[in-house]
């Protein structure tokens, strides 16, 4: 898991407007070198009730990333943890075990787009979050 926090970087005018007077400003999160060869499979906005979590699970074939809209959430991806805030994003990379739990007072949203490699990969749900886990089953991606 690759954490972006929503300060790491300034907005900046971007590339197509005068630098001196522009009309939109861009904080880049990620460029292509974070991000692996392959093809957007989908776009979501998600909602996750307070206190509650998605199941932990894994791609096989597609990297994801979660940019934070509202709330505070505790995001995991393999043996690391980071708390989550409005801004921030966070880059699953395939083959990741990952799981998000909303541990704020508030509704959490947030974006998240994969990028598959085209294997045809599966979605792997693991029953309980450790590295040895054999309480595995897939999902129809």
């Amino acid at each position: 898991m690759h954490f972006v926090a929503a300060d790491d970087s300034e907005f900046v005018p971007a590339s197509h407007e005068n630098p001196s007077a522009p009309g939109v400003l861009k904080r880049v999160i990620a460029g292509d070198a974070m991000f692996q060869f392959g093809q957007v499979r989908m776009l979501n906005w998600a909602r996750l009730p307070v206190g509650a979590s998605f199941r932990p699970h894994y791609h096989e074939d597609m990297q994801e990333a979660f940019v934070l809209v509202k709330g505070h959430v505790r995001m995991r991806g393999g043996d690391q943890f980071v708390m989550m805030q409005p801004g921030d994003t966070v880059l699953v990379p395939p083959g990741e075990i990952h799981q998000m739990r909303n541990e704020g007072s508030e509704v959490a949203e947030y974006l998240v787009f994969g990028i598959s490699s085209g294997e045809n990969g599966r979605t792997i749900v693991v029953d309980e979050f450790s590295e040895h886990s054999d309480n595995t089953h897939s999902l129809e991606t």
